[in-house]
């Protein structure tokens, strides 16, 4: 007992262990104090601090309303200096507790300069973003310590991650204005990037040559809608592209000696398929075996043997598939980003857009605003992550009820946003599905040239670009191979 004894009227270290444990959030008030001095004294100040800064940034409420009072007079055209503010706050209880007007005058007398006030700003966001920190931090441990069945730990941790991602994002700060010479910089890296690739490509290619030269490849930053009736394809078209994108990746990986991950990778979001599903396409399309075949394992040792070369190669590319259903659009663009963020994410895949969930309650309500809610969230996550995007999606009734079956824009089901959000918008028309089904009585004059019109339609798809905001639209034939799902370029002559 006697170390923890003091002879010279110190706190002993038995007091200072009974002393209850105590931190302060992160803050500076001395540097708030200093920046409002500053912006009291010369109101043009507040352009060499941006729109970062924000009124929410301070930790003194009093310095917040007085942050706030100054962006409120400057966007009049109004001075706000001590004089004025002074009338301003005289209801304010606050700031007549520590001495009225008077505290506004020591403000203004504790200006720093000019030059230092940009310095001050990003100090004050930074402690900002810290107190926000620690408040996900406690709220994520008070949460996991309330057990409801309804929110399992997963959910949990994708609301952690979007709060962290949201914060990341604020504190990166907005790009804001930038100059003409950096965007036609860009152009032009885009421009000599196309011609310096094979295909004079700008984006990562499709596999399917004639689709490429329409749209110049899958863009960085667009969203395209790839959408059909139920049977025409739309999964197996969008799995062809993604595997012949996540092939000239690893192609990309190995020509230039890099790892996979350097090259970048593919996500595929099967809402409606189980992942094992989806490799069975691919093993089948790869392969060149039959898909029912390989499912009922009707395939010979041979085959077998093929078929196990096949998918030791496809379990090189870096491709990788989310199965899980009903996912939120919330949910979705978080583990888009930690994809993004783990393995250099390059082309997304959802499949499909109607089976995706708003994540707010309103929306959820009413599927107009749930399905704009889901398309405006791909949009984003395109141009946050600066990758394509493609979302397939399901056409309305009213195509089947038309004598003519070719999908119009207006057949977009639920909501006029995904023609409005969309980069690009592409249908998939196969006449043969309908001619199968409209068989005239054999014998007849119409059978005989209902057989011309199946001889001219089969294995033969129509990819429609109905929308192409950065190029043109029209029509691309391609060769569908049902019993391997698989889309194909179509031959010349054919």
């Amino acid at each position: 007992m006697a170390a923890l004894l003091s002879k010279d009227n110190e706190p002993t270290l038995l007091e200072k262990l009974n002393e209850p444990a105590y931190r302060q959030a992160p803050c500076n008030i001395e540097a708030e104090q200093a920046l409002l001095g500053v912006l009291l004294v010369n109101n043009e100040s507040l352009q060499y601090i941006g729109d970062k800064l924000r009124a929410e940034h301070f930790y003194e409420p009093l310095h917040s309303r007085i942050f706030e009072a100054i962006q409120k007079f400057s966007d009049k055209g109004l001075i706000a200096n001590p004089v004025t503010l002074r009338h301003y706050f005289d209801q304010d209880e606050a700031l007549a507790d520590i001495g009225g007007g008077a505290y506004l005058v020591k403000l203004a007398a504790a200006a720093v300069s000019v030059i230092n006030i940009s310095d001050y700003s990003a100090m004050i966001c930074d402690l900002a973003l810290k107190r926000q920190l620690i408040a996900v931090g406690e709220e994520m441990v008070n949460t996991a310590y309330v057990h409801q069945i309804d929110i399992p730990a997963t959910s949990q941790i994708e609301e952690a991650e979007q709060k962290l991602f949201n914060m990341s994002i604020e504190g990166a700060g907005d790009k804001g204005f930038r100059s003409l010479r950096h965007s036609v910089l860009k152009a032009i890296e885009q421009t000599d990037h196309a011609l310096r690739h094979q295909n004079h490509l700008v984006g990562i290619t499709t596999g399917l040559q004639d689709l490429d030269k329409m749209l110049g490849g899958l863009k960085r930053s667009d969203l395209l809608i790839l959408a059909g009736r139920p049977s025409m394809g739309k999964t197996a078209l969008a799995v062809n592209i993604a595997y012949n994108a996540g092939l000239s990746l690893l192609k990309k990986a190995r020509a230039e000696g890099v790892s996979a991950k350097e090259a970048g990778s593919i996500g595929f979001f099967s809402l409606e398929m189980s992942g094992e599903q989806l490799s069975t396409r691919m093993l089948s399309s790869a392969s060149k075996l039959n898909s029912y075949n390989i499912l009922n394992g009707k395939i010979s040792p041979e085959e077998f043997a093929h078929l196990v070369r096949v998918s030791n190669e496809m379990s090189q590319m870096p491709f990788f598939i989310d199965d899980t259903p009903a996912l939120s659009i919330a949910a979705l663009r978080t583990r888009a980003r930690r994809l993004h963020r783990m393995n250099n994410l390059k082309v997304l895949v959802v499949d499909y857009l109607q089976l995706v969930r708003g994540s707010s309650a309103s929306s959820q309500n009413n599927r107009v605003q749930e399905v704009s809610e889901i398309t405006q969230g791909l949009k984003a996550i395109a141009k946050e992550l600066d990758i394509p995007v493609i979302a397939l999606s399901q056409l309305s009734r009213a195509v089947e009820q038309r004598e003519n079956k070719r999908p119009l824009l207006s057949d977009l089901r639920e909501s006029g946003s995904i023609e409005q959000d969309a980069d690009v918008v592409m249908f998939i028309y196969r006449e043969e599905y309908y001619l199968s089904r409209e068989q005239p009585k054999e014998g007849t004059p119409e059978h005989a040239t209902w057989m011309l019109d199946m001889d001219r339609a089969m294995n033969v798809a129509e990819v429609i670009v109905a929308k192409h905001r950065q190029g043109a639209i029209g029509d691309v034939k391609l060769r569908f191979d049902a019993s391997l799902t698989q889309f194909e370029n179509l031959a010349e002559g054919y």
